[in-house]
């Protein structure tokens, strides 16, 4: 019987099991796929000798959280590989905006948009330098964070804390405007808070965008070496280093609750593994309340409550095996890892219009990823391995482009969809198409199909609009790991701080649970001193 089970060998999951492992408990990890990773792994299978990542590629939360970085996870075979540039973001006319970790050429990028727009980006940069280790910290830290929020207030409070909450507030367009007089700055902070699903127009996407684009500045756009999987690989050696368990190929249908407590979990093939200490849940909120946790044991408010929660944008895949390097109207395109594909700022918005009103986008805005660029070890040499990713809505109302996708995501759909992909890279790179050697359709179902946390193919655990956020995630008045039901902590990317590979959430609930068991100790011991009477024998 372990100490803990934790459900799902996801990256949070593997982070808490790592943790709990550390301090002395045995652990087991029940995961339904038939293998570990979750949404972080990677295969060969579009063409021979190229290595796709299938869902997540790039790794800026990894390479700045403090919590991946205290596993050390260099020791058991984790390397990391960048880019030369860590980001691009070019126009139909062959301009383009560079994100890099050098500072000056950021700014000499966005400088040719528009005189002192280089000093622009200097000055935010400078914002964040100053504020920096707080916010990681505050970021990487259960909600309330109260070190690191008490730090960043006392920083704040003399050095124009209003101003500043005022700008990371701001709808990402409204800030571009207020912080650039030209469009390139304008266009990293957008392109970077739809990484997320929030729109130009939306409250909180400037700080959003403004966080992304200063972690890239920071840390870059980080790639492990081999694919994707070899982040899980080094979790999973380290975890079995200390004598954990990861048991794949074994769904999790119920968690067993006992007198109010979690008491350990029942597989889909009838087995019954008991925990001693805690039972982690590195699934989706919908999963886990009313679904893995029958609703007779949760309070009516908690039902309520998931019933709103609100999933974000379904994601749209597509990889390729290409013959040749992008042949990029920018030329500094072709040296970032990451290229976002939008023809301005306007097009953001129109794109994220069209998905609130349910309408499959005619130019759908897409993440470019240049694996081979980022890591050569990913296809031979003068090839490259690629992706693209767009959203879609999770209830297509109606197609904004001509074929008439209905989302059904037939096989017919599937292609039409990955075509129209392919002709939205050809406007900003010219031949594109004639370098497909292969190409891997990924639409909505099959990416959940691939992991069950991504519903629909949202990849971010529900939406990052602030009103599921903080204090209001996963439901409002937690934002902490605990579960009503004792014992029971979500260790996911619907915990705060949500989405991304940082292992934030799942370090959260390992915490959680150490905190929980060292309180129930002294209880236990505070009982046992109360019920013995003066003389020391114990009480009939």
């Amino acid at each position: 019987m372990p100490d803990a089970v934790v459900i799902g060998a996801g990256p949070n999951g593997l982070v808490a099991a790592n943790l709990l492992a550390d301090a002395g408990w045995s652990v087991t990890v029940l995961e339904e796929q038939p293998e570990p990773g979750g949404a972080v792994r990677h295969d060969s299978e579009v063409a021979p000798g190229f290595v796709n990542d299938l869902f997540s590629s790039f790794y800026p939360l990894a390479a700045a959280s403090p919590v991946l970085r205290g596993l050390g996870l260099e020791d058991h075979g984790l390397r990391w590989s960048h880019a030369p540039h860590v980001l691009a973001h070019p126009l139909s006319d062959g301009t383009c905006a560079v994100l890099d970790r050098d500072v000056a050429a950021t700014a000499a990028s966005l400088e040719a948009f528009a005189p002192g727009d280089g000093a622009a980006w200097e000055r935010l940069h400078e914002v964040w330098d100053h504020y920096r280790a707080d916010i990681v910290d505050a970021l990487f830290t259960p909600f309330p964070p109260v070190r690191a929020g008490a730090r960043l207030a006392l920083r704040l409070r003399g050095g124009g804390g209003l101003r500043l909450a005022r700008t990371l507030v701001l709808p990402v367009r409204r800030m571009g405007e207020e912080e650039f007089r030209g469009e390139g700055g304008r266009l990293l902070l957008a392109g970077n808070a739809l990484h997320a699903d929030l729109a130009p127009e939306a409250a909180g996407s400037g700080g959003f965008g403004w966080l992304m684009s200063m972690l890239g500045q920071t840390y870059g756009f980080p790639v492990p070496v081999g694919g994707a999987g070899a982040l899980t690989e080094a979790l999973v050696r380290r975890l079995r280093a200390r004598g954990g368990v990861v048991s794949c190929g074994r769904r999790v249908e119920r968690v067993l609750v006992r007198e109010r407590r979690a008491a350990g979990v029942r597989t889909a093939d009838g087995e019954t593994v008991t925990a001693r200490r805690a039972v982690l849940a590195d699934v989706s909120v919908p999963a886990l309340y009313g679904g893995l946790v029958a609703p007779a044991d949760l309070p009516d408010q908690v039902l309520t409550d998931v019933r709103r929660f609100q999933w974000d944008f379904a994601t749209f895949k597509v990889d390729w095996a290409l013959d040749g390097p992008v042949p990029w109207r920018c030329e500094p395109a072709a040296g970032a890892g990451t290229v976002h594909l939008a023809d301005g700022l306007d097009e953001l918005t129109r794109f994220a219009a069209q998905i609130a009103m349910r309408q499959v986008p005619d130019r759908p805005f897409s993440l470019f990823g240049q694996m081979t660029t980022s890591d050569p070890s990913r296809s031979p040499r003068g090839t490259e391995s690629a992706w693209a990713y767009t959203h879609v809505p999770h209830h297509i109302r109606a197609d904004a482009g001509e074929e008439g996708i209905t989302g059904s995501w037939d096989s017919r759909e599937r292609e039409l969809m990955a075509d129209r992909i392919e002709r939205h890279v050809e406007r900003f790179a010219p031949g594109f198409r004639a370098l497909v050697r292969a190409r891997r359709v990924l639409a909505p179902p099959t990416l959940q199909a691939m992991d069950a946390n991504l519903e629909g193919g949202a990849i971010n655990g529900g939406t990052t609009a602030m009103h599921q956020q903080l204090v209001f995630r996963p439901v409002p008045g937690t934002g902490r790991p605990e579960t009503p039901v004792a014992g029971l902590f979500l260790a996911s990317s619907g915990a705060h701080p949500g989405g991304g590979v940082h292992g934030a959430p799942g370090a959260n609930a390992a915490r959680a649970a150490l905190r929980r068991d060292r309180f129930d100790g002294l209880s236990r011991v505070q009982r046992a001193l109360t019920s013995r009477d003066r003389t020391g024998y114990r009480r009939r």
